[in-house]
């Protein structure tokens, strides 16, 4: 199939599919930070932060556009100079016509998103979101024709209905009589107006994450023969396994601390961390938070986690971890997290192929740690 010309829309959509923003944080601020969302784009550079470095790579490898992690903007600017630097970064993004875009806690929380990715590094089996939201489920309901089930159907799984854990194309069929009388000026596929007249219809109900809703109702409205659509939309307290903060999973066989520390190390290429516990402890179940996650240390001793990896671990939640029995490897925020550019670029690239987009995403090379253990 032809590939077609890209336009930063198109990232967009490509970037929301895969990691919707209705999976952020409240207090996030995830999508487009600056640029022109009808500028043409061929080549994206993913990476962790949104540095002046990271915009310069961008220029350099021809890049029209820089896909980061962490957002350059959190909070409304008061003003915009060059004197700090968001302000420099903005102006030269601006100047070089280079668009910032960011997936940071959606990236986070999503299936097959960074802290999948840190689980799979680790070498953990068996994993589940660390804590659970509020993201809802919704079942929808509507009323096919017979012979047009497959056709509704297939438009409803396309567009994402239909996936519950590892199964996708779920559904539900029951077959009815469906009774409609069509008006002055109506068209119906079916019948004719002013008269009533029933069909043989089949009910399709299947599940929907509610940030793909409307796309999905869309896409099935435009599947489906009838020029009226009857469908219903229940929301659902189901909990989605899939999403959420943090991953929880077992190791392969049990090890110590000390040596799965090791692992540990090897696994994020870091020169050194800091370990609360008992070094000869057995490790078995592992709990795991990309950047700062040390507010999911009580939540990860109550589901029996031997101990938490993640970074930014601070002294009174350090105690707090030693108190409930649980052992933390702080292996920092950056190292955590910067396994995101290379998985990221890989997924987007996927995505833009099937969907014939023209886009080459390109990893990031040479960040840095701020850190330096000496």
């Amino acid at each position: 199939m032809k590939q077609r010309i890209a336009r930063i829309h198109d990232l967009i959509g490509l970037l929301n599919a895969l990691y919707p923003p209705t999976l952020a944080e409240a207090w996030d601020n995830v999508g487009l930070q600056v640029g022109d969302p009808r500028a043409q784009v061929s080549k994206v550079l993913v990476c962790l932060d949104p540095t002046e470095q990271a915009l310069q790579a961008a220029v350099e490898q021809g890049a029209e556009a820089l896909l980061c992690h962490h957002p350059l903007i959190f909070k409304p600017l008061k003003n915009l100079t060059p004197g700090d630097e968001a302000g420099r970064i903005l102006f030269a993004a601006v100047q070089q016509k280079i668009t910032i875009v960011a997936a940071h806690t959606n990236l986070d929380r999503a299936r097959n998103g960074l802290n999948d990715w840190l689980a799979a590094a680790l070498q953990l089996n068996e994993c589940e979101p660390l804590l659970g939201g509020d993201d809802q489920l919704v079942k929808l309901v509507v009323y096919v024709p017979a012979g047009y089930e497959d056709q509704v159907s297939g438009a409803l799984f396309k567009a994402g209905a239909g996936a519950i854990g590892n199964y996708d194309c779920c559904s539900f069929r029951g077959e009815g009589i469906g009774t409609f009388r069509a008006h002055e000026g109506c068209s119906p596929f079916m019948g004719r107006v002013g008269e009533r007249s029933s069909v043989r219809e089949l009910r399709l109900e299947t599940v929907v994450p509610k940030e793909l809703l409307n796309r999905v109702i869309d896409r099935m409205v435009r599947a489906h023969p009838y020029e009226e659509v009857a469908y219903d939309l229940f929301p659902l307290a189901n909990r989605r396994k899939e999403i959420g903060l943090g991953r929880i999973g077992r190791l392969a066989q049990a090890t110590t601390l000390a040596s799965f520390a090791e692992k540990v190390k090897e696994a994020l290429q870091v020169e050194a961390l800091r370990i609360v516990g008992n070094e000869q402890d057995s490790v078995s179940k592992v709990a795991v938070c990309g950047g700062s996650g040390a507010s999911l240390l009580k939540e990860a001793a109550r589901q029996g986690a031997d101990v938490l990896v993640t970074g930014d671990v601070k002294y009174h939640e350090a105690r707090t971890a030693a108190s409930l029995g649980l052992a933390l490897i702080d292996a920092g925020h950056f190292a955590t997290e910067r396994l995101m550019a290379g998985h990221l670029a890989t997924a987007m690239a996927q995505a833009a192929t099937a969907r014939s987009l023209n886009i080459e995403f390109l990893e990031m090379k040479g960040e840095e740690d701020p850190f330096k253990t000496v």
